[in-house]
């Protein structure tokens, strides 16, 4: 557990620190950071507050769902938007369209990764998917119909309020799931094999007290016991 809470933290900072950089490449953002910062405009709040703040209103929306958080909802929450924010205040903003591509490349590329990273944890959904996920089970609807009817949403009333819409966006849309997908690929590859490097260490080391002190169906046993899969693999 202690692993997987690291695991979950260290994504989600980093999902926050992409969030700054395509805020920064001012090139227009995805749908909820378009309504966050059309909030902002409107309030003078800063734009990663208000970020947690639209989680946490999203939150409350679980409730006639019938959604149930995890630990990985609350520090959703809690991270992404306090280190969106926190990375505003010493990332510099680029000068040339140059450094806007850069950044808005680089956001994508990192929060894909940063994506992975938290959804392997597997403490639970942030708050905006397990609204989309919740709608689903409520009511039936496909979930790429939740997703298109919520985010088309969030946009219009960002828009309006006087969030940031651009060719940003579009590449956002486009590009973000087929990160997001190599992204979980990457890390389920990086837990297979580091598995694979402790079984033989394993067996190693308990194969001279398994022959000096155990019957044969003993060992037998100890060998079936070894192959079953981890604990730590639940969610």
């Amino acid at each position: 557990m202690t692993s997987r809470l690291v695991t979950l933290v260290f994504g989600l900072v980093l999902f926050g620190f992409g969030c700054a950089l395509i805020v920064l490449a001012g090139l227009g953002v995805d749908p909820w950071t378009v309504l966050a910062q059309g909030i902002s405009v409107q309030t003078g709040w800063g734009i990663g507050w208000v970020t947690n703040l639209v989680g946490l209103a999203v939150l409350l929306l679980w409730i006639p769902l019938r959604q149930r958080p995890g630990v990985g909802t609350i520090a959703n929450i809690a991270l992404v938007g306090t280190t969106l924010q926190i990375s505003l205040g010493f990332l510099p903003s680029p000068t040339n369209p140059a450094g806007q591509a850069a950044f808005l490349v680089g956001g994508v590329a990192v929060i894909g990764l940063a994506s992975g990273i938290y959804i392997g944890a597997r403490l639970g959904p942030g708050p905006r998917d397990g609204l989309m996920t919740g709608l689903n089970a409520r009511f039936g609807w496909p979930l790429w119909a939740c997703r298109a009817g919520v985010e088309s949403t969030v946009l219009l009333i960002g828009l309006v309020l006087g969030g940031s819409v651009g060719i940003g966006t579009v590449v956002f849309a486009v590009t973000i799931g087929p990160a997001v997908h190599a992204s979980i690929a990457l890390v389920d590859r990086i837990r297979s094999s580091s598995r694979i490097r402790l079984v033989p260490a394993r067996r190693g080391l308990s194969a001279p007290r398994s022959a000096a002190n155990r019957s044969p169906g003993a060992s037998s046993h100890a060998v079936r016991s070894s192959r079953s899969p981890s604990t730590d693999t639940c969610p």
